[in-house]
C-alpha cells in the first residue's frame, strides 16, 4: 500500500519567521569570506515579521564548498542592528538571491520588496 493522508494543509498567517530554500546553479555565486572563496549551491533565506509589520528577509544561510572540497555554513546577516533598515555592504548579488526566494514566498502570503538602501 502507498502513502496516505487526511485532511486539507492550511498554512498560518501569523508566523512570525518562515525559512525559504532554493538550489543555486553550481558556479553560480561565489562567496568570499575570510579570504577564502566559498561555491553556493544552496540558500535558505529567513523572513521574519515583527510585532504584525512587513515581512523583511533577516538573514542567509548558505550552503557551500570550501576549497578544501568539504561543505560548509556561511551565513550572512541582511538587517543593521537596529533592524531598521538593510545592513550596509551586502552585496547586490545575496539581495539577487532573497529576491529569488521572495518569489517561492509569495507562494505562501509573503509579500517582499528589498529595502530602500537610503532610509530617510
Amino acid at each position: 500500500m502507498g502513502p496516505s493522508a487526511k485532511g486539507e494543509p492550511v498554512i498560518v498567517q501569523d508566523e512570525t519567521k518562515v525559512d525559504v530554500g532554493i538550489h543555486l546553479q553550481q558556479g553560480s555565486l561565489t562567496l568570499t569570506q575570510n579570504g577564502k572563496d566559498f561555491d553556493a549551491y544552496h540558500a535558505s533565506v529567513e523572513f521574519v515579521a515583527v510585532h504584525d509589520g512587513p515581512w523583511t528577509a533577516d538573514k542567509v544561510k548558505f550552503s557551500a564548498m570550501g576549497p578544501d572540497g568539504k561543505s560548509v555554513g556561511v551565513t550572512v546577516d541582511l538587517l543593521n542592528d537596529t533592524y531598521d533598515g538593510p545592513r550596509a555592504a551586502v552585496p547586490v548579488a545575496i539581495w539577487k538571491v532573497v529576491a529569488l526566494a521572495a518569489t517561492s514566498a509569495g507562494d505562501v502570503g509573503i509579500t517582499y520588496t528589498t529595502p530602500d538602501p537610503h532610509p530617510m
